[in-house]
């Protein structure tokens, strides 16, 4: 499984790589724009990602932001739902405005901070990730 953390926060950072490191490959970026470079460049590469864990304050672009423009671009790509990667949003905020965004924009999951492993690693099987 190929891993996107983009994370502005360094112990969150650390912590999400450490433990997705065990389940594939973990590429980091600390902005929104980096996250979108990352992503393009995988997708040219023709190595795209799995799984994106996206957090939603970020500087430059916010994850909401992001997701939005990584969808958009899928749309215009053609791939159909089932093929699109996987977006988990990351949040510390208790801002269900934004959570809610998420979802209608087509995030999968998200998870609060901190993050709870066990969960985390409940959705990642769901979304047929891993077995």
């Amino acid at each position: 499984m190929k891993i996107l953390i983009a994370e502005d926060d360094l112990a969150s950072r650390r912590f999400l790589s450490k433990f997705l490191s065990q389940y594939g490959e973990v590429d980091l970026v600390v902005d929104g724009l980096e996250a979108l470079d990352a992503y393009l460049m995988a997708i040219k590469e023709e190595a795209p990602y799995d799984l994106i864990c996206l957090d939603i304050m970020m500087p430059k672009v916010d994850g909401v932001k992001v997701l939005k423009a990584l969808r958009d671009f899928e749309a215009k790509q053609g791939v159909v739902t089932e093929r699109r990667v996987k977006v988990i949003m990351t949040t510390a905020l208790a801002e269900t405005d934004y959570v809610n965004q998420a979802f209608k924009i087509g995030c999968e999951a998200y998870a609060a901070k901190p993050i709870d492993t066990n969960k985390m690693l409940e959705v990642i099987r769901k979304l047929g990730l891993i077995v």
